[in-house]
């Protein structure tokens, strides 16, 4: 499949120095463009050192711009004379405070703050926005409600809430937000992302991702006596970096992609690190539904009763055909792609025995 890119105008990509978005970056910038990257502040530059380096390395280019997601108006100077814009700016945290403000707000207004800006640049003809797998499901047992037992892009979250899975909660926000701005105007479209759950390592060093969470908590012992029974689909980083690639540059794409490359539960994530990593304390077994039931709350507060209830011991399937289809997607092994990962978070002292 061949990618058409203009080379002579610049993408942006907000959220630049995120987990996916750096990847994203290395690659537009390896394709030759020029890449408006924003970040909430450009001047600190240990956040931004490794963009100026992609950008040093060429052949493309990356110019810097500060956006704040929650301020309107933000990303109108980055935007000036881009052709394509992918937004990708959006907290993936699950341990929070406050739902509204640390995931609802920054997802949703900040769609929708982007989005006005995009209706006021009438050289932008795409826009891909980086969702994910949480907008179309909740928890494990709506599986069991979409036909054959299997989600797929046409199915929506319709189960989480600002106090059950807020992130997922957010994400279907932000994407539906996005979806009913698109409607409204006709001088640009729209393809999302759905990402599962992202392994491999960062470009930029440490991250905030909930998943270098789940990875330290495999590391350090916390799960020694057992892993919880849970089961969600699993994705490389770069190959979520190349999806969003040609979902920008393939002409024919449309619509919703769920991207990743098989169902994985934490217990196999495990077994992919133990021939590698024989020093640390993995887990060996899963604990049973019951168990965790009754002491995740106690252990760590994202693991509710309700959650326990909902996920945990129960199949998690969806289909991916449409991005191998449509975009011409294929994957990397997870056992690769975790083990780099892991002996990345070693390196830099995140995880320790």
């Amino acid at each position: 499949m061949e990618l058409q890119i203009d080379r002579s105008t610049p993408v942006l990509v907000t959220g630049a120095n995120g987990f996916v978005a750096s990847w994203l970056v290395k690659r537009l910038v390896e394709l030759g463009l020029t890449v408006h990257a924003t970040v909430r502040e450009a001047n600190r530059t240990e956040k931004t050192q490794h963009l100026i380096a992609l950008g040093e390395q060429g052949p493309g280019q990356v110019v810097l711009f500060s956006a704040d997601l929650l301020k309107p108006g933000s990303f109108d100077d980055a935007i000036v004379g881009c052709g394509t814009v992918f937004h990708t700016a959006s907290p993936f945290i699950l341990n929070i405070e406050d739902p509204h403000r640390d995931l609802l707000d920054p997802a949703v207004k900040g769609t929708q703050n982007l989005l006005n800006s995009v209706n006021s640049c009438s050289t932008v003809k795409r826009v891909v926005l980086t969702s994910s797998v949480a907008a179309i499901f909740g928890d494990n047992q709506d599986c069991a409600q979409s036909e054959g037992g299997v989600l797929t892009e046409r199915d929506w979250n319709t189960t989480s809430s600002a106090s059950h899975q807020p992130y997922n909660y957010s994400k279907t926000l932000a994407e539906q937000a996005a979806w009913d701005m698109v409607k409204a105007q006709n001088h640009w479209d729209l393809v999302s992302v759905n990402p599962a759950l992202v392994i491999g390592p960062t470009l930029g060093g440490h991250s905030t991702s909930a998943t270098h969470d789940l990875l330290r908590q495999l590391g350090d012992g916390r799960m020694k006596p057992g892993a919880p029974p849970y089961e969600v689909g699993m994705v490389d980083v770069r190959d979520v970096a190349e999806a969003h690639v040609r979902a920008a540059f393939l002409p024919n794409a449309n619509g919703r992609y769920i991207v990743f490359n098989e169902a994985c539960s934490i217990l196999g994530l495990a077994e992919c690190l133990r021939d590698r990593f024989t020093d640390y304390p993995l887990p060996k077994r899963e604990l049973p539904k019951w168990v965790v039931w009754l002491v995740g709350p106690i252990l760590d507060k994202t693991i509710t009763r309700l959650f326990a209830s909902r996920n945990l011991g129960i199949p998690w399937r969806a289909d991916n055909s449409r991005g191998v289809k449509e975009l011409g997607l294929s994957y990397r092994a997870l056992k690769g792609s975790a083990e780099e990962m892991f002996q990345q978070m070693i390196d830099l002292g995140v995880v320790s025995k």
